[in-house]
């Protein structure tokens, strides 16, 4: 059973008209009745002009609608997120697909959609998820059919590489977008109109709202519950979801210092040195200025061999030149250094080989490190 606060208490309760009493509360704690039509976030109890934009205050009357797309391979976080969170959040939703048939998601789940296409009440909040985009970013008639809701929907949000899908329809041209951390090279190749970014969680175009992979629609949700009812629903939403909601915080997984560590070893940080082993990744942690990651690795070669293969690697995948440094003492980690230029910035790199007390064990160590 969900918690009393926001499933059981009817919407006109929670916009009941200026002075409207709570009966639990001997105060009489006035609750908002009127939201900016600006959808600027601003609440009051009753009518006027909104006190941040001047606009109208208009009487919160009815549900928002929400129209969540979903498809074959969709992402169930990316959609059942923001499912949540709107409907937390006092909104009317509904999953829509091509087709009323259902569609199997990226991890098998079998859901039927609410609508399809032809019979999908036009929504006031359009959210597009990730997952297997191709399916709808190739789709002519999809794609139409987004466009023309997303023209007439007062907010659109995408989470993940939804993005893709939201750009194809070209609404997204000369505005700023984010995506999925692993995404992001390819979505500057393949829509050069919309400016990619890196360093945000979502990013706000007033209508427009992208957030990055997967956990962070659920942050783009809350972000567009704030805009249009005001800071305190969405904080409300994100207590009783027990969701740490950090509305200010600048986590953004694709600006994290890994990003030269995976364009040299890939997102699963496969280690390819030695033919016919899998090393073991026993860390892997940092933040945006520093990244470390460490393999461990059982093999009769010398410390040596190993790292010049290591380094090897880093020659043939990364953008790293050759820094001063000899090799250390043999009883100690086998290194080399490394530099790289990224926009003006230094980037500092070291390879090393560090043996365990059991012979043919070693740690294999890359460090990146900005400045």
């Amino acid at each position: 059973m969900r918690p009393l606060l926001l499933t059981l208490a009817p919407l006109t309760l929670l916009v009941a008209v200026a002075g409207a009493q709570m009966s639990h509360d001997p105060q009489s704690v006035k609750v908002a009745a009127y939201v900016c039509s600006k959808g600027d976030g601003a609440e009051d109890v009753e009518a006027g002009k909104c006190p941040r934009c001047g606009a109208e205050m208009v009487p919160v009357n009815r549900p928002l609608q929400v129209a969540i797309l979903i498809f074959e391979g969709v992402q169930i976080i990316d959609y059942t997120g923001p499912y949540e969170v709107f409907g937390q959040g006092q909104c009317q939703v509904v999953t829509v697909a091509k087709t009323a048939a259902p569609i199997t998601t990226s991890m098998g789940m079998r859901v039927t959609p609410a609508h399809s296409f032809a019979d999908c009440p036009a929504p006031d909040i359009l959210v597009i998820p990730g997952g297997n985009v191709d399916t709808v970013e190739n789709d002519a008639a999809a794609i139409s059919w987004l466009r023309e809701r997303a023209q007439r929907a007062q907010f659109v949000l995408s989470v993940c590489n939804g993005a893709f899908i939201l750009a194809k329809t070209g609404l997204l041209d000369g505005l700023t977008a984010t995506t999925f951390y692993g995404l992001l090279d390819e979505f500057d190749e393949r829509y050069p109109k919309v400016t990619a970014v890196r360093d945000r969680r979502y990013v706000d175009n007033g209508k427009f709202v992208t957030t990055a992979g997967i956990s962070s629609g659920i942050d783009g949700s809350l972000h567009v519950i704030e805009k249009l009812r005001g800071r305190s629903m969405a904080q409300r939403v994100a207590l009783n979801m027990e969701y740490d909601w950090r509305p200010t915080t600048d986590y953004a997984r694709a600006a994290l210092a890994d990003r030269h560590v995976r364009a040299i070893f890939g997102r699963s940080l496969r280690l390819e040195i030695l033919e016919g082993t899998a090393p073991l990744v026993v860390d892997t942690h940092g933040d945006r200025a520093r990244w470390q990651v460490e393999w461990r690795v059982a093999t009769p070669l010398a410390a040596s061999e190993l790292l010049a293969r290591l380094d090897r690697t880093v020659t043939e995948h990364g953008h790293w030149s050759r820094a001063a440094g000899a090799a250390a003492a043999s009883a100690g980690p086998a290194r080399s250094q490394w530099t790289f230029q990224e926009k003006g910035t230094a980037w500092r790199g070291v390879t090393e080989i560090a043996p365990e007390p059991t012979v043919g064990r070693y740690r294999v160590r890359v460090t990146v490190e900005r400045g």
